[in-house]
């Protein structure tokens, strides 16, 4: 994702500076600035394994904005994190509603997104009845485990238990017929990168309903397939298989949507529109905070990802200014310890 933001944005006349991953995950804000070669006119933080969480985010003199891109997940530490910032970008529909209940007014839905380039160029044989590419390990993902072996067993599918890169993904979708989709176990509903990548591949894309994608302009039978049981997945497949029209009339509507609508180069649009509407306005709950609460909400992130020494010196700097928020430091804090002598 970062990657293909920073290309949209360069593509559109925009510097797009990164920061050296050499940076302290605790730098203050005053610190991370002074490694820019110029003073940027917004700061965008996204999610990674890099655990970069700067201090002073909610006094910045520059517009800030955060990405979640897994929404539905920690939902409620998400807000709390987004807190210090101006903007939240959220990737799926409803959240912005649920940040602003929670007291953020800067929360925006921006979805998933394509790169144009791993979809263009001339048309690929399609020699794959089902494609897939997916984690199918872990407590989250049994529905796949069960039902993707069965389906390797009944149709031609490329070989699903390997890793392989975006462009890599990309191409396996390009050379495949159509595409099946099972979503997490505990939120089967997620319009996540996958669907978007199958969607602008041209092939068929076969998910579970209900589905994101129809709160997102998608319809069910005009750009995707919907199943409601996976015991009928493989029925509905052989059905398009052996209807080329139909398939290719769905799929090539949806390429066309994606490709118009949902590229990184068009979410690099909507974000520069949505911040030029916003101006300058400072959103960040934070800003109206005390000090103590503010580093509160860097305590938890840092404990989030088991960067206890980073969140130790948060609570130092917390204690005797707030007996709330050092109570609440303390204990997020001896929580993180106790998972990573767990680990």
């Amino acid at each position: 994702m970062i990657p293909a933001y920073a290309d949209a944005f360069r593509r559109h006349g925009v510097e797009f500076f990164c920061v050296n991953d050499s940076i302290p995950f605790d730098a203050s804000l005053e610190d991370v600035l002074r490694t820019c070669p110029n003073i940027p006119s917004a700061i965008f933080h996204f999610e990674s394994a890099h655990s970069l969480f700067p201090t002073g985010l909610e006094r910045s003199k520059i517009p800030t904005v955060c990405f979640h891109p897994d929404t539905y997940a920690f939902t409620d530490r998400r807000i709390r994190w987004s807190a210090v910032f101006d903007h939240a970008v959220v990737f799926h529909p409803g959240y912005r509603e649920r940040f602003a209940r929670a007291g953020h007014p800067g929360a925006f839905l921006l979805p998933h997104a394509v790169r144009r380039v791993f979809f263009e160029g001339p048309q690929l044989p399609r020699e794959f009845d089902v494609g897939w590419v997916g984690q199918t390990g872990g407590p989250l993902y049994n529905g796949r485990a069960k039902w993707l072996p069965k389906l390797a067993a009944e149709l031609r599918m490329n070989d699903w238990t390997q890793r392989f890169t975006l462009e890599e993904t990309a191409a396996i979708y390009r050379r495949s017929r159509t595409v099946v989709n099972i979503g997490r176990d505990d939120f089967p509903q997620d319009a996540n990168l996958r669907v978007f990548e199958v969607l602008a591949s041209g092939a068929l894309l076969i998910t579970s309903l209900p589905s994101e994608l129809t709160q997102l302009g998608f319809q069910d039978g005009v750009h995707f397939v919907g199943y409601r049981d996976p015991s009928d997945l493989i029925r509905i497949v052989r059905r398009y298989l052996a209807d080329e029209i139909s398939r290719s009339k769905i799929a090539d509507a949806a390429r066309s949507l994606v490709l118009s609508e949902h590229t990184y180069d068009r979410r690099a649009e909507q974000l520069l529109a949505h911040l030029a509407e916003a101006g300058q306005g400072r959103l960040a709950p934070a800003r109206k905070w005390p000090e103590s609460r503010a580093r509160l909400v860097a305590l938890d992130f840092y404990a989030s990802r088991g960067l206890t020494s980073c969140a130790a010196a948060q609570l130092r700097k917390i204690a005797g200014h707030g007996v709330r928020e050092t109570l609440q430091g303390a204990s997020l804090l001896s929580r993180s310890w106790i998972k990573s002598f767990l680990r």
